[in-house]
């Protein structure tokens, strides 16, 4: 029993209960086991029961458009689950799946209700303590009134103060007085930062490479470098990004984003040291995390290691397109249809064939990506406000460096040589932007390709089936339309739309800086994350299920005039136009009349016309 109230104790939503109160609700908990990789709720799943971890790690997950689930944050002992059914009675909003062995106690729903029912007072302190759990989870609507209602729910804040004055920050939140200002500020786009996550890991990697440098240097204290690190440790985990509340789109070249970082970063330092969040005498955001650091070092060297993350994310989907086109090619291979120029009949090919050209179309744009990475391989850290390394300390940029390969497990990074130019430029976003947008250009025209293929299915090429995924109109029977493409299409030109916005914003640098790199943040991160929800999307609920109208290419091959080419060599451009032209005009196929003129004999006409001499590849 004691064990279980210093669980019960340590964990956020019974903080402040009376013992007597834990004691009782403790005497109805049950230890449950699990083993790793069991799912201890699903989404969509009535909410029935509370828990609080006692060991292990449960990963809070949620189901992607893909039938993936997606990490939103990992829990851990003292942690609590399914607390949401305190305040509303109603179905888990995220699933529940455990990382590792677990070990929870947990209580039912219908026992919870009874317990707190005969303790009111219990009970409306546990609300008030989930209500500033959930209120600081909530994406603002408008900033300052989040803001409002978070002081209003806890009846408790600090003070803190910045060069304009002082502000009331929500006690239990993390970041400070100057995200505050910037939420009051930018509601513009409403994209927090924590919509993508591979930023708040960069500027993790970014505070925690400059905090081991930092203390290599002197300029901080051991305890702060290890209370920063762990901090940082906490956020690759996917701790605290609900507190990354800012708009991707903000003034200010990201000092905003940075004093995010800075402030969330310094409070969890000073609890891990065991202080309490605002007393910035221990760790302060500027002159602890902050240290040795410029927003224009420290933003865009994150906003370089978040786009290469994303685009190993991005390179490894596409990789798995490539395959399942490939797949496709082996399947159609001996299928023989007509090639089309101009919309017009060519001459034979495979439909494998089609398919692979597919595929290596696809896996050069995964070359070309990779070889776009090296663009951003190079960063400025160490240069601070402008490139000259003011306020560092002798070797820093070096230390810190080593240490940012190894928190971001990227090795191909390096100091750019000349800093001053590397804090003005933003060339290398330019130059992967270009890379993406080749590869949505690509994408764009095979899902045209698609949709042309698939056409009909009476009335038009139909030469494809494309799985059907819904039906296809509110007014005509038995539609179905091609939505899988068309939507792909649809991110295509978004993300060329993009790599525009980056071209102008990185052309609007000014001097020695360019102070546009938010809106180039958002634009290369929502690309790089369309195009990976795009390609999953491509191949599992389009590609992987493509069937073909064998039948159809045959038919149309027989009737087409297309392999009169194929006689060229033996009959001559004229004999073989003449016989076009009569094909057109009587409506006979080219091998009929071949036939019927005594132009070739069957053995001929099976040489000639065979698949592999029409097709390259031998059958």
């Amino acid at each position: 029993m004691e064990q279980l109230l210093a669980l019960l104790s340590s964990c956020q939503t019974f903080k402040n209960t009376q013992l007597d109160d834990l004691k009782a609700l403790a005497s109805l908990m049950n230890l449950k086991h699990y083993s790793s990789g069991d799912i201890l709720h699903h989404e969509g799943q009535v909410r029935d029961s509370f828990a609080v971890i006692n060991s292990g790690n449960i990963d809070i997950s949620r189901v992607t458009g893909h039938r993936e689930h997606k990490t939103l944050i990992t829990f851990g002992r003292g942690d609590s689950i399914s607390e949401g059914l305190l305040v509303e009675e109603s179905y888990h909003t995220t699933t529940a799946i455990c990382q590792t062995a677990v070990t929870i106690y947990q209580i039912s729903a219908e026992k919870l209700y009874s317990i707190l029912n005969t303790l009111p007072q219990f009970k409306v302190q546990i609300i008030e303590n989930i209500l500033k759990q959930l209120l600081t989870q909530l994406n603002p609507t408008k900033s300052s009134a989040k803001v409002d209602i978070l002081e209003l729910a806890s009846g408790k804040t600090r003070t803190e103060h910045d060069l304009l004055g002082e502000r009331e920050v929500p006690d239990y939140a993390y970041f400070g007085i100057q995200t505050l200002r910037a939420q009051d500020n930018f509601y513009i786009s409403g994209e927090p930062l924590h919509r993508y996550p591979e930023l708040i890991f960069a500027l993790a990697q970014v505070k925690k490479a400059a905090a081991m440098a930092n203390a290599d240097c002197g300029v901080i204290t051991a305890l702060q470098k290890k209370s920063i690190c762990e901090a940082c440790d906490e956020l690759l985990k996917g701790k605290l990004h609900q507190q990354f509340t800012l708009d991707m789109l903000q003034g200010g070249a990201g000092t905003s984003t940075n004093m995010n970082a800075n402030e969330v970063i310094a409070n969890r330092a000073l609890e891990l040291m065991g202080y309490q969040r605002g007393d910035y005498q221990h760790c302060h955001p500027n002159n602890h995390v902050n240290a040795s650091q410029s927003t224009n070092d420290a933003y865009p060297t994150a906003l370089h290691l978040a786009i290469l993350h994303a685009s190993n994310y991005l390179c490894e989907e596409l990789a798995m397109l490539t395959k399942a086109f490939e797949q496709k090619a082996a399947q159609f291979n001996h299928i023989i249809k007509m090639g089309r120029t101009q919309l017009q009949d060519a001459v034979p090919m495979t439909l494998g064939q089609e398919f692979q050209a597919f595929s290596r179309s696809i896996n050069s744009e995964v070359g070309t990506l990779i070889e776009g990475q090296k663009a951003l391989n190079g960063v400025n850290m160490g240069g601070t406000a402008i490139g000259t390394g003011l306020n560092t300390p002798k070797g820093y940029s070096q230390k810190v460096i080593k240490y940012l390969r190894e928190s971001s497990g990227i090795n191909a990074l390096y100091l750019a040589k000349d800093l001053v130019e590397a804090t003005q430029s933003t060339q290398g976003f330019v130059i992967y932007s270009a890379m993406v947008k080749s590869l949505a250009v690509k994408l764009s025209k095979i899902c045209n390709d698609l949709r042309l293929l698939s056409s009909g299915p009476r009335a038009g090429f139909g030469e494809i089936r494309l799985p059907a995924m819904q039906p296809g109109s509110s007014i005509m029977p038995g539609k179905v339309n091609p939505v899988i493409p068309e939507v792909v299409n649809q991110v295509c030109y978004k993300v060329i739309g993009n790599d525009l916005t980056i071209t102008l914003a990185s052309e609007a640098g000014q001097l020695q800086l360019n102070v546009m790199e938010p809106v180039i943040a958002q634009a290369m991160l929502e690309s790089i994350h369309m195009l990976i929800n795009a390609s999953v999307t491509l191949r599992k609920n389009c590609v992987v299920g493509i069937e073909a109208n064998e039948q159809q290419c045959n038919d149309y091959v027989e009737k087409s005039i297309g392999v009169v080419t194929a006689v060229v060599p033996v009959l001559g451009y004229d004999v073989a136009t003449s016989l076009a032209k009569e094909a057109l005009e009587t409506g006979q196929g080219i091998v009929e009349l071949i036939r019927s003129k005594g132009l070739l004999d069957e053995q001929q006409i099976a040489e000639i016309l065979s698949p592999a001499n029409m097709t390259g590849y031998p059958q």
